[in-house]
């Protein structure tokens, strides 16, 4: 259908990537002018060796940063501002991120007070806007997963309102660059590469379906969609597969490029609000509410579910587009068990939280993306079916073992 909404597509942030491309991370920095960036990083990170390897990367080109590794998973308003006023006190003129969404995202938030002032709390999207762009910043993924090294978006929890929070929407907050090493990756354990590769897919599938949807971010969750179905279980079973890594790194870049200036959908708008409630992990959590909203959603978009099952790698060859609208659900119900993603009380929480659960997505900005209508009654729904599914799978197989 043809529409008058106005879409519009802009990605300030430069590609570099290949196996071992973190050996480019010095001469990147030295091309953005930084001598003293601010290092942002976890512990999980310095632990595996990838901070000496940056390090090494960065002083080799005479570039000396200032390390900051106190970021969490969910970084909070507190961490972000912190961040900000290390890099002021430290003098510091640029920004690198090394790690998965977390460290991404503080980054971004440190470069947004870091030009502005104030607290990143005063930049929840809705409220100040972003006036400048951030100092010039390389982002590293070390997962394959969020995509934050190339969207425009970083989420931050806030804890006195157990809330997360989106920052951006614009240009001004994207990495200058993005280096993307797939080397980095292979040290992930399963259920981080699981639950970070269903992020990626979740990214994709809400982006092709979502209400902005457009030619340029159809094509690249596509993509996207293809490298995960192919690739993602090998990647849980083989971590050192480079060939599983490099595709998986390649489908969350992709997936992050779907998402242009605008929203996801249900999914995203249950995670990310759940997220501020416990200190779940955001792509475990993601794909553990991924099919049922897409069983909901389906019925609002059934050519592009249909679309999607093909880059499945689905035969619906012969089926009506309602019957592959299913396949395309059924398949995702099944990689999420391939895949051992936990279930909604293994990732710490109750079914009498569901009401409230619901009642923060659906004031999530998020649910306005959504194809299909949807409401808190129907996110209570969708929530008592996330709760059910994982109960369902284990009495199918201990019913099995019988």
């Amino acid at each position: 259908m043809l529409e008058y909404t106005l879409r519009t597509y802009q990605s300030p942030t430069r590609l570099v990537q290949r196996l071992g491309a973190i050996k480019e991370l010095g001469t990147e920095a030295g091309l953005l002018g930084m001598r003293r960036p601010l290092l942002v990083t976890d512990a999980g990170v310095k632990a595996a060796g990838l901070l000496d390897t940056a390090l090494e990367a960065l002083r080799g080109s005479d570039v000396e940063p200032v390390v900051f590794d106190r970021v969490k998973a969910n970084p909070g308003v507190e961490l972000v501002d912190a961040g900000a006023a290390e890099y002021r006190a430290q003098g510091c003129d640029g920004l690198v991120a090394i790690g998965g969404g977390s460290s991404m995202d503080t980054a971004k938030g440190i470069g947004v007070v870091a030009v502005h002032d104030g607290s990143i709390v005063d930049y929840e999207w809705g409220h100040s806007p972003i006036r400048s762009r951030i100092p010039p910043m390389i982002a590293v993924p070390t997962t394959a997963g969020t995509g934050s090294e190339v969207t425009l978006w970083a989420v931050i929890t806030d804890p006195k309102r157990k809330i997360k929070f989106n920052v951006g929407g614009t240009p001004d907050i994207a990495s200058w660059v993005a280096l993307i090493d797939p080397e980095l990756t292979v040290k992930l354990p399963a259920g981080v590469t699981a639950g970070t590769g269903m992020d990626a897919l979740a990214h994709a599938v809400e982006c092709f379906t979502m209400v902005y949807h457009q030619p340029f971010t159809d094509a690249v969750a596509l993509l996207a969609m293809e490298y995960v179905a192919r690739y993602l279980r090998v990647a849980f079973s083989q971590a050192q597969n480079l060939e599983a890594r490099y595709h998986m790194s390649a489908a969350a870049m992709l997936a992050g490029l779907a998402y242009g200036t605008d929203s996801a959908g249900a999914a995203h708008a249950m995670s990310q609000t759940a997220g501020g409630v416990h200190d779940a992990p955001h792509g475990a959590l993601t794909a553990r509410l991924l099919g049922p909203v897409m069983e909901y959603n389906h019925a609002g978009e059934p050519e592009r579910f249909a679309r999607m099952a093909v880059a499945f790698g689905l035969d619906t060859r012969g089926v009506s587009t309602w019957r592959a609208a299913e396949m395309a659900v059924e398949y995702v119900h099944q990689l999420t068990k391939d895949v051992d993603i936990p279930g909604m009380l293994e990732l710490g929480f109750s079914e009498d939280e569901i009401p409230m659960l619901a009642d923060k997505a659906f004031a999530d900005p998020q649910t306005i993306g959504n194809p299909r209508d949807v409401d808190t009654a129907a996110y209570r729904r969708i929530y008592q079916q996330a709760f059910d599914a994982k109960r369902k799978t284990a009495a199918h197989a201990n019913g099995a073992k019988k």
